[in-house]
């Protein structure tokens, strides 16, 4: 059964938002929040040997997220404001 027109992106812009901020925007978040848990621990070690299965897991969700919203464009948005403030979180754990 085809999908309903109605409900489909048109626009190649919103699909290009959207695409970008889950493929390239989910997995820099993911792997930020991983810098930030193994920040947070007293044994960076355990963080970094199990992101290598937890980031892809983290990467999934965060790929499909902006697939909901209805405007690729805050998407994207959204997306940059989380990677802004998880870098700034990054930088002052490590102050």
């Amino acid at each position: 059964m085809p999908a309903n027109q109605k409900y489909l992106t048109t626009s190649i812009g919103q699909r290009v938002a959207k695409l970008t901020s889950g493929i390239i925007g989910g997995y820099i978040l993911a792997s930020l929040i991983h810098i930030i848990i193994a920040q947070l621990v007293a044994e960076p070690k355990i963080v970094i040997a199990t992101s290598m299965y937890s980031i892809f897991l983290v990467w999934m969700v965060l790929l499909l997220l902006p697939f909901l919203f209805k405007n690729g464009w805050k998407a994207l948005l959204w997306y940059v404001l989380l990677i802004v403030m998880c870098s700034v979180l990054v930088y002052l754990l490590k102050i």
